[in-house]
Order: structure tokens, then sequence, then C-alpha cells
């Protein structure tokens, strides 16, 4: 039995959230991680707009207890809002900031990041990073159930937020760099138990198993450790999926490693594959799928099409059918691209020869960072643009002489930064439909931040700069209007909603949550 404390401050009232109330968000509130199912991270709230908005001022600011970088995205219904710390949940009063109460599992075996809960009917939902789905009730924090998914034995942990459906909640796994076999898990939303199971990575003798060649799959890696997108019209899960270990010393494993650097779209009753489309095969340049998928609906070559919407971290944006998965399009989004040519037909990359990690070390672009990462895309159905972080950068990527052994914390090699070559992060618009960059703002700093993008009906498009500062821009044409300096390294991507009819926008930064809103008549701007 795993047992945990909370403290309880206040007890706000609470309604129920429904199925529906996350099917409708973002709203007033901000129900999801990524605030809506399709992951476009776009807001209707529109007092913060371009005409008020050099009126944003800090409205309040909460210190979380032994954080050293949270990457928590925060989640808010009723009036409060949910945040998390490694093995820790906070409900704060989000009008306020004010803590309401606060549950720690002091009997995880293992630290690490986390990223954020999911909510549903009476429940907020959040795993542990020793693989634990854990269900508080939303009201008091008290523990309704813990359920283990996976085993820290077996090289497994857990960072993501995890995503409530009707009745289940979906879970994903970390760990790919030292050696596991990746998964996803919906686990009932009453009780934990598990429904259903998809490994991103064959068992031998299963289809797909032979893009490994001899190697032992059980390692293959294919982590899945970002909180996936849903279509619910379709009942379509899509997962972005790791990429294969060794990460850096791909010989052992020849083939495609199928079903790793993928997104795979899953039946969400069942959990069965309905269609992958693998970004980079056999990737040796720890090149994960690891961006959000964004669902977008609009048209393409002149017909109206359901698309998802992917910055790679291998640097080319794809476009494809999510219905079908087929491919329909990709082009480059950063300029320091020269590991392959292009993108063919068939939606493979034209690889350029002789771009393989070596023992002495090998000059490639993009960096181990990616193109993009985690940093959350958005997308604004008023403009019609995906507003993407992009990091323009090279490594010296190296393959180690010996053979990693699973478990050991070895990648079969590295990436090491060229010291008379700093990365530059951007935030770039981008058109969907041609792939072409519309408008580009660049970043100050040292290319250190993980932070991503919220756009508005406000015309506005937050982000959280590599200098430490949340950012509003104008979101058609990149016009700076805002900034405020937290002066810490933002790991964290913002979020906006709305308590008693005045809108807030939220980030954490570093050990704080950070609470924005309009300056009120007749006081005085700090």
């Amino acid at each position: 039995m795993r047992y945990a404390w909370l403290l309880i401050l206040s007890l706000p009232l609470q309604s129920q959230i429904t199925y529906n109330d996350l099917l409708t968000s973002p709203a007033e509130y901000w129900a999801t991680y990524h605030g809506d199912y399709r992951a476009q991270r776009f807001s209707p709230l529109k007092q913060i707009d371009t005409g008020t908005v050099s009126q944003t001022v800090p409205k309040w600011t909460f210190h979380v207890d032994g954080a050293r970088r949270l990457e928590t995205s925060p989640v808010v219904f009723d009036g409060v809002m949910y945040v998390t710390n490694s093995n820790t949940v906070y409900a704060l009063d989000a009008r306020t900031g004010k803590s309401i109460w606060k549950y720690k599992d002091q009997f995880a075996a293992k630290e690490g990041v986390n990223r954020g809960v999911a909510i549903l009917g009476d429940s907020v939902y959040f795993v542990t990073a020793d693989c634990y789905l854990v269900s508080l009730h939303r009201t008091s924090g008290a523990i309704l159930f813990h359920r283990k998914f996976a085993d820290v034995n077996q090289g497994y942990f857990a960072t993501l937020a995890p995503l409530a459906l009707r009745d289940q909640v979906i879970v994903g796994v970390s760990g790919g760099d030292s050696g596991m076999r990746g998964f996803v898990a919906a686990l009932s939303a009453r009780d934990g138990n598990e429904r259903w199971r998809f490994y991103t990575v064959p068992a031998k003798g299963e289809p797909a198993s032979e893009t490994w060649g001899e190697f032992d799959t059980q390692w293959g890696g294919g982590a899945t450790w970002m909180t996936g997108t849903y279509d619910p019209d379709l009942n379509t899960l899509y997962w972005a999926t790791g990429n294969p270990w060794p990460d850096y010393k791909g010989g052992g494993r020849r083939g495609a490693n199928l079903y790793t650097d993928s997104v795979v779209a899953l039946d969400a009753a069942s959990g069965k594959l309905r269609w992958y489309f693998q970004f980079t095969p056999h990737d040796t340049h720890d090149w994960d799928a690891q961006s959000i998928p964004v669902l977008v609906d609009l048209e393409f070559d002149g017909r109206a099409r359901r698309v998802l919407l992917h910055p790679n971290r291998n640097g080319f944006f794809y476009v494809l059918d999510r219905v079908t998965g087929q491919f329909l399009c990709a082009t480059p989004f950063v300029e320091k691209l020269d590991w392959a040519k292009g993108i063919d037909a068939s939606g493979k990359p034209i690889e350029i020869p002789d771009m393989q990690p070596v023992p002495g070390g090998r000059r490639v672009c993009p960096s181990v960072r990616g193109a993009s990462n985690w940093m959350s895309p958005s997308y604004s159905p008023i403009t019609k643009l995906l507003y993407v972080p992009a990091l323009e950068e090279c490594d010296l990527y190296t393959e180690a002489v010996q053979n990693p052994e699973p478990m050991k914390d070895l990648e079969g090699g590295g990436a090491e930064s060229i010291p008379d070559e700093p990365g530059k992060f951007y935030l770039r618009a981008l058109d969907p439909v041609s792939g072409k960059r519309v408008w580009q703002y660049p970043m100050t700093g040292r290319a250190e931040m993980w932070a991503g993008a919220l756009s508005t009906a406000g015309g506005l498009v937050f982000f959280g700069d590599d200098d430490g500062s949340l950012v509003a821009l104008e979101a058609s044409t990149g016009k700076y209007l805002w900034h405020y300096y937290m002066a810490q390294t933002l790991t964290a991507s913002p979020i906006t909603y709305s308590v008693g009819g005045s809108q807030y926008v939220a980030i954490a930064a570093g050990t704080e949550i950070f609470a924005f809103g309009l300056l009120e008549p007749g006081t005085n701007q700090p």
C-alpha cells in the first residue's frame, strides 16, 4: 500500500468536470494539458488584446517548495488551478494564488520532472516518477487510488501529464534513452485498472519486428513521454513516439526500427493501431518525434481535410491526413538542416550520405535538441498560422566504440555543442498549407529555454522567451507588444483562463507559478 500526505488549507465549492467540459475547453477555463484535445492551444478569451496587453501586470506568484525547473502546465477549472512538481500536486485559488491543498507522495521510488495533471469528474489525475497513476479528490486532495502501470526495475519512469477521455485516462512512459520498450496505455478513470496497452516497439515475430533485424526489441526504446492529442469525432488518439535505443549507435538494429520516431494513430476504445507515420527511420541522432501533434481542419489542395501538423525535431514540418495517415507534404522550417536533401513523395527523407555519428565526431544539423522539441506550438483559427519555437543549431555527434548495455544510462554515443556556433531560438509563424514562414521573432538568450506558445482571440501570441521573459506579440505580424522578465530559464508553456470576469495568463518559471492580468483602474502599475 502506498501512503502519502496532503495539506488542506481551504475547500472552495467545486462542480464536477464533465467530458463535455473537456470537449469545449479552452473557454474561461483551461481543462487539459494542451488546453484542448487537439493541442491548438488557442483561447477564445480576448479581454487582454492588442490594445490592452500593454496594461498587463503581475497578479500573483506562488513559490513551489523544492522545485528547480518546473515543467508543469497549469490546468484550471471552476476557479481552481492545479500544478505539479515531482510526485506532488498543488491546488491553488486561480484568482489569488492561495494554496488550497497539497498532495505529496513520500514513498515514490524515484524523483523527476512532472508536466501536469488531467481532471475529470471529481478527480485530479497525475503520474508519479515511478509510474503510478494517482487519482485525488479535486476538492480535498484525498487519495482515491494509486495504480502502478510500469516497473522502474525495467527501465521505466514517467513525466507526462495524463490525458482524460470519457471514462479512461491515457498514460505513457519515459526511459527510452536507457533501453526499455515504450507503450501507451488506457486505465480506467474509476479504479485505474488497465483497459488496453499498445507497445511502440513490436515483440519478436509481431508485425514490423522485421524492421529491427536481430536486435532484442525489449530494449528498443520508443518512449511515449509527451501527452498525445485526440479527435473525438474519429475517436482516435495521436501519440508521438521516441527514438530507438541505442540512440547514436544503430549498427545492431538494422532497419527502420518501427514504430520509433513516429506518430501512431490508435483507436481510443481498443488501443488498436489505425495507422502510423515514421518521420526519421533508423534514427541515430536522438531526433524523437515528441513535438506535439496539432490537429486542424483546413483546405488543402482544394479540398477540406482533417490534418495533423507536426514540426519535427529533424527539421522538417509535416502535414498528414489524420483520418488515413496519408503524407501530404513536408518542408524545412529551419535553415540549419544538412542531413537530408528533402522528403520524397512517400514521406521518407532523402538522406545525405555519411551523416551518421562516428567515434571522432561529426557535425550535423539540427542539434540533438532538434529544430523543435516538446515546447508546445499553437495554432490560431483566426490567423490560420502555426506558431512554433524553432532552434537553429548544429552539434557534434559521436558514436561510442563500446556496445551499450540496457538500463545503464549508456546511449551508444552522444552529442556536444560547438563552442563557436551558438544556437539561437526563434518564434516562427508558419502557413500550414504551404509550409512557408510568414514572420519570425528572434529571441535573445543562450538557447537554453524549453517554453512553448499560446494564441488568443485577442490577436495575441504569448510565449516564453529564451531570456527568461514572457512575451506577447501581435499574432498576424509578429510585432512586439509586451514582456515581463521573470529571471528564470523557462521550461514550460503559458496558458490563459478567466475568473470572476478577469482574464489571466499564467506560466511556470523555475521555482514559481506566475499569473498576470490587466491593471485595475485606480491602481498603480508595479
